[in-house]
């Protein structure tokens, strides 16, 4: 029998448009009130936005906003009713952009994920996210402490103490990338230490099918989540694995790429975000990512609507080894050196990991020239091919995903 996080997650349709209706006002009011929105929700009646139907009048904000507005008004742009100072943590995503953070009960809303992968108390989490300036360490520090684990705040690397630490502490569950864990265990076979892990809670990154189905010949159950560093948890799988339910926390709404105008049921769009989160009311995010909303309600029993999972970004920004990778930072590489004329990002996988492969069009040299240049503009280290001046494809794309996602 399926035990559930509150019973926010069984609402009725009719109890859930009810709650919507009286928290959609409150926070679009809270919006306005902050500087950073200006006069975009100004003209706006909040008591008039009381359904989700009622949200697609009002503009969407992108990434690009927040960067703006964090320029003219550090750190936070002005969109926060909190100073910052009034939260537990201020961190810094690529670009930079900062994210406020917090620690009451289960701020970042990832605790609900964590209880549908099963993860409670007694369990000890391997959190193998990041904690040095950007936010998933801590969010996930936050959802295990909402559900009771104790936590390994391991990071990432290491990778030789992070086996022998889950064996030493009988760690029981993992929260990391998806494939970082299959390095983990690789390693711990080959030191001759059996790991107790049963249960993996995944983002950041795809979870292929066959990576998924290597942790269940291995005796692990492996569940994904879709969260951001700006809102925390958008959805989430639950043990029946037919889509992501939507976080209870949020609002989604699936729009046709570069607009604000919500396509029809099933169809393919960019996922736009409202957070009910009174500390920090995103309205209408577009977050970039590709989704569709699923027909019916997951066989789990709980009853927010669902999306198909991460389907790829209206732009060309990709995600590689957790980490995305976006055209401007291609072309800040191009820029970099005169003898580049183009430069092409190309993903791929190989043995359950992304490989990163960096096309560069110059008059030959050496791919050791410019290693320094890729991992300083990408944020990451991957493969370097020079290739001759007019050779790319000239289709416009600086980022070509080649994985395959079925």
């Amino acid at each position: 029998m399926t035990r559930y996080f509150d019973d926010l997650e069984t609402r009725t349709p009719e109890d859930r448009a009810a709650d919507l209706a009286r928290a959609l006002p409150e926070q679009i009011a809270r919006a306005q009130a902050l500087p950073g929105y200006g006069d975009t929700l100004r003209p706006v009646d909040p008591n008039a936005i009381t359904s989700v139907e009622a949200l697609s009048v009002l503009p969407v904000l992108r990434k690009s906003d927040l960067g703006k507005a964090q320029s003219g008004t550090p750190p936070f742009g002005g969109l926060t009713t909190l100073s910052p100072d009034g939260f537990a943590h201020i961190f810094q995503s690529p670009g930079p952009i900062y994210e406020p953070g917090g620690i009451s009960h289960d701020w970042w809303r990832v605790g609900r994920f964590l209880h549908a992968c099963g993860v409670g108390k007694g369990d000890i989490v391997q959190n193998c996210f990041g904690y040095h300036l950007t936010p998933a360490g801590m969010i996930f520090e936050n959802g295990a402490r909402a559900v009771g684990a104790a936590v390994l705040p391991a990071g990432t690397g290491q990778t030789e103490l992070q086996a022998r630490a889950a064996h030493d502490i009988g760690v029981t569950a993992y929260a990391g990338t998806p494939d970082y864990l299959k390095v983990i265990l690789d390693k711990a076979d080959e030191m001759g230490l059996k790991l107790g892990i049963t249960k993996a809670a995944v983002g950041g990154g795809a979870l292929f099918p066959s990576l998924r189905q290597e942790y269940a010949e291995r005796g692990i159950t492996c569940l994904q989540c879709y969260a951001t560093a700006d809102l925390g948890n958008i959805a989430y799988e639950s043990e029946a694995a037919d889509g992501m339910i939507v976080d209870e926390g949020v609002i989604v709404e699936i729009v046709t790429p570069g607009t604000g105008t919500p396509v029809k049921p099933g169809e393919v769009g960019e996922v736009v975000v409202t957070s009910l989160n009174p500390d920090y009311p995103l309205i209408r995010f577009a977050t970039g990512d590709l989704s569709a909303i699923m027909e019916g309600v997951s066989p789990c029993g709980r009853t927010n609507i669902r999306i198909k999972g991460w389907m790829g970004r209206a732009d060309q920004t990709t995600k590689i080894k957790g980490m995305f990778v976006r055209p401007e930072q291609v072309a800040a590489l191009v820029s970099r050196h005169d003898e580049i004329s183009r430069a092409r990002v190309i993903a791929t996988r190989e043995g359950e990991m992304d490989v990163m492969t960096v096309q560069i069009e110059a008059d030959g040299g050496e791919p050791e020239t410019y290693a320094g240049a890729v991992t300083d503009t990408l944020k990451l280290k991957g493969r370097i091919e020079i290739v001759a001046k007019g050779s790319l494809p000239n289709d416009g794309k600086v980022i070509e995903d080649q994985r395959s996602y079925e």
